[in-house]
């Protein structure tokens, strides 16, 4: 391969990477897409690190960007981890879901329509919650009221 086709491919696989590092419903893959965003060490790929250092609703995507960073010698700070609603006006959002399942619809009935209706929802609080989310959701659906 010649230096042009190196360059072509460099540049195809960064635009590749950049979607999936913005993918909203799917933190997994902008997991992955900033670990290998790292490996490029240019300018633009820098940017995308930093935005999603800033940016990204679930925690361990921010300490992915921030090591990758490191790595690349910038000097970046990790932000603090958040606490509360990571989406605002989420109790609102359950709740119109629920309202819009039939009156005896069951818990997991509930998980799939918020995946369907608003999986950038559902991806971010899957990430921070990691291992408690199930445990988390279906507490959060129980004490949701139905008026």
């Amino acid at each position: 391969m010649d230096n042009q086709e190196l360059q072509q491919e460099a540049a195809s696989k960064y635009e590749e990477l950049k979607k999936a590092a913005n993918r909203t419903s799917n933190w997994r893959e902008r997991l992955d897409a900033v670990e290998q965003l790292g490996q490029l060490d240019n300018p633009k790929a820098i940017d995308v690190l930093k935005h999603r250092l800033t940016n990204d609703s679930v925690y361990q995507v921010q300490e992915a960007a921030y090591r990758e960073l490191k790595k690349l010698g910038e000097d970046v700070q990790l932000p603090p981890r958040k606490s509360g609603e990571i989406v605002k006006g989420l109790t609102k959002l359950l709740v119109r879901i629920k309202k819009s399942l039939p009156a005896d619809h069951t818990y997991e009935q509930f998980k799939e329509k918020l995946q369907k209706m608003r999986s950038d929802v559902y991806d971010a609080y899957e990430g921070q919650k990691g291992d408690e989310f199930d445990q988390w959701l279906e507490s959060t659906w129980a004490s949701l009221s139905n008026k």
